[in-house]
């Protein structure tokens, strides 16, 4: 790795005139307030260089300055919050390709909680979901090592590496008397972020487990599919946003204005003009009014967050589940050079109607516990109906119900209230709100 860091007089001498530490130019310092607004600091300074010198002089083993240096800007920027952070070249690097959609890994979207990792969010057929991590979790070790001490960077260079190969993982998890392992073997990332089928006659269902650039665009797709399913128009849709940890900001408005015909679709607000944002909806909804319930719980994060905040405060959609995770900060990466970078919390995003998002969260319109429901012993099979009855009236309104195909072919068919709860209380409220509206 290339070094950039300035020798320590030339650090001193430079926030001293006031010209800050990025020496690649003035990307940091057009960033940030004047530095003339305060006084410098100098006794803080007195302090630095002290500590700095007594360092270089008395510890047990010799320091290279560069090493000193980045450890001080690191320790600066990791105490501001949980997701700035300064990058070197090699995490440089590795961000953009974990942007990229395809990577080494386990699956996992996650941050920092009292120095430990933890899982924000599982991400959809992954080797971290299938492995059966769960959202809250706490990685207390990778393999022998304790996570505790690392920074997050740190961490999940750790967890990346060759396909193929694995790590045990010890896990704290709410609810547990001790701590447990988890071994995962890494693979391939292919994040693919929407996902669609028909759950009923007319009501859709979409999947959205990251935003991404494509998500929007796969998102009417997907809805365009359904439609024609539906015979042209669908009497409502299920946006399953549980456990999606995020992504790009610009999707998760696209995919808001999918829905809505005007109005404020989020904005962000900072101390710097150019975090100050503002997005609005245009005039189109591709489902033409139909109703709408929006699935999330505690990993639903960040643009997730925007996208249900939106809808619930235009009231374009009942929102259901959980309260979701409370990540309303916008992270920039600023270059400091062409091999390093910081990546600084910048801003903070609010719903149309002003509120906060940052550690609050979206409350959901409607609560639901995530339950496991177990289905009820059948009846004897010798229950009397009417149809057995002796003399029995026939029913002279033609064929009937249709019969199931399922139970045609002998395979009794997993009801989804059985296999997933909320889902099948989001179709429920759904039909309930397409009975109700006219014309459907």
């Amino acid at each position: 790795m290339k070094s950039r860091f300035p020798t320590p007089g030339a650090l001193l001498l430079a926030t001293l005139l006031g010209l800050g530490l990025a020496t690649g130019g003035p990307a940091l310092a057009d960033k940030a307030e004047p530095v003339t607004s305060e006084p410098v600091p100098l006794e803080g300074l007195r302090i630095f260089a002290e500590i700095f010198g007594r360092i270089k002089e008395s510890y047990v083993e010799p320091v290279e300055d560069r090493v000193l240096l980045e450890h001080a800007v690191r320790g600066m920027v990791s105490g501001l919050d949980p997701h700035s952070a300064f990058l070197d070249e090699k995490e440089y690097e590795e961000l953009q390709v974990g942007t990229s959609g395809e990577f080494g890994g386990l699956g996992i979207e996650v941050g920092m909680e009292d120095g430990f990792v933890q899982v924000i969010a599982p991400i959809d057929d992954t080797p971290a979901q299938r492995a059966g991590l769960r959202t809250g979790d706490l990685i207390i070790r990778l393999d022998a090592k304790p996570v505790k001490g690392m920074t997050l960077n740190e961490a999940v260079s750790a967890m990346r590496g060759k396909p193929g190969s694995k790590i045990t993982l010890t896990v704290v998890r709410e609810g547990e008397d001790a701590p447990f392992k988890v071994t995962v073997e890494r693979a391939i990332i292919k994040v693919a972020s929407v996902k669609s089928r028909m759950l009923d006659d007319g009501f859709g269902y979409v999947r959205i487990s990251n935003f991404q650039a494509r998500t929007a665009p796969d998102m009417r797709t997907a809805i365009q599919e359904l439609r024609g399913q539906a015979g042209g128009r669908l009497k409502g849709l299920v946006i399953d946003l549980r456990s999606n940890p995020g992504g790009v900001l610009n999707s998760a408005v696209s995919v808001s204005d999918a829905f809505l015909k005007e109005g404020v679709i989020v904005y962000t607000e900072g101390r710097v003009e150019d975090s100050q944002l503002r997005f609005t909806a245009a005039p189109d909804d591709v489902l033409d009014g139909a109703p709408m319930v929006v699935l999330v719980n505690g990993g639903s994060a960040s643009a997730s967050e925007i996208v249900a905040g939106a809808l619930q405060d235009h009231k374009r959609a009942v929102i259901m589940g959980q309260q979701t995770f409370g990540k309303g900060s916008v992270q920039t990466i600023v270059p400091v050079d062409d091999t390093m970078a910081l990546k600084l919390t910048t801003a903070l995003y609010f719903t149309p109607s002003g509120r906060s998002i940052q550690a609050e969260g979206i409350v959901p319109d409607i609560s639901l516990e995530p339950v496991k429901v177990k289905p009820k012993e059948k009846a004897a099979k010798d229950q009397i109906k009417e149809a057995d009855l002796a003399r029995h009236l026939s029913n002279g309104g033609g064929a009937g119900h249709p019969k199931d195909a399922a139970a045609e072919d002998g395979q009794e068919k997993k009801p989804l209230v059985e296999s997933d709860y909320e889902l099948s209380a989001a179709l429920n409220l759904l039909k309930g709100l397409s009975i109700l509206r006219p014309g459907t």
